[in-house]
């Protein structure tokens, strides 16, 4: 076992000195072969090689930031004109737009007439030739003679006491304190006449001290509750009562 270990280093010795150059005192070499290093040193630089074939294509890469709105830019101009297009089918339109324009001024009679009656009191006042409808809709005198005038009759024109009584109680019953009447001096100061041009000589229902034309201003007429009548201004607005004649209604 002694013998083994010692045999060991002496085979490690004997393959290294094989290797190496041995020098004896003198600097001489035992053996003929030199020991020899390579250096390996780059060469010069070859010449460019063929172009090689197109690889694959890569992996997309990510998508990236929107970019900023750009500026509108300016109108272009007008292109040219088109080609005519063909002819339309002739149509009889002046008898359908007649139609149609007296259709619109039918309806709005009717919403007129309409209107005029949801502005009346419910119910008429009714003597033997006359009809009296109260209009709550407050207008100036001239207003509220054409706007009964549009409708067939007139400001209520009283020439007697029971036409007379017949308005004041429907006024009264309708919880008003006045309303115009068909009585004014427009054409001749001083002289009052009904709003059909016929005279005041048979009936008059003046308020003690009326008519006075106060202020210089005072060319129409109102009746109170009572019944009695006062001249007043024609600008002011106030509730009316037209008058038909029955034969008419």
């Amino acid at each position: 076992m002694r013998g083994e270990k010692l045999l060991l280093p002496m085979i490690l010795l004997s393959a290294l000195t094989s290797l190496l150059p041995i020098q004896t005192s003198y600097g001489q070499h035992l053996t003929d072969e030199p020991c020899t290093v390579q250096i390996l040193v780059p060469g010069l630089k070859g010449e460019p090689g063929d172009k090689g074939q197109k690889g694959a294509p890569g992996r997309p890469g990510r998508v990236g930031p929107p970019g900023e709105t750009g500026i509108k830019g300016d109108v272009g101009e007008p292109g040219p004109r088109g080609p005519n297009g063909e002819p339309g089918v002739p149509c009889e339109c002046t008898p359908m737009r007649k139609m149609i324009g007296e259709m619109d001024i039918l309806v709005a009679q009717l919403s007129s007439e309409l209107k005029f009656i949801k502005n009346a009191v419910a119910g008429i006042k009714e003597t033997d030739s006359k009809v009296y409808l109260l209009v709550k809709e407050e207008k100036r005198y001239s207003d509220a003679e054409g706007y009964c005038q549009t409708r067939g009759g007139h400001l209520a024109m009283p020439k007697d006491e029971g036409a007379n009584t017949a308005i004041a109680g429907y006024i009264s019953d309708a919880g008003l304190s006045r309303v115009y009447i068909g009585i004014h001096d427009l054409d001749r100061e001083g002289v009052f006449t009904y709003v059909d041009l016929s005279p005041m000589t048979t009936f008059s229902k003046w308020r003690k001290g009326e008519p006075n034309n106060a202020y210089d201003d005072e060319d129409c007429t109102e009746m109170v509750a009572s019944g009695e009548w006062i001249d007043v201004a024609c600008n002011p607005t106030m509730y009316f009562v037209c008058e038909f004649d029955k034969d008419s209604v």
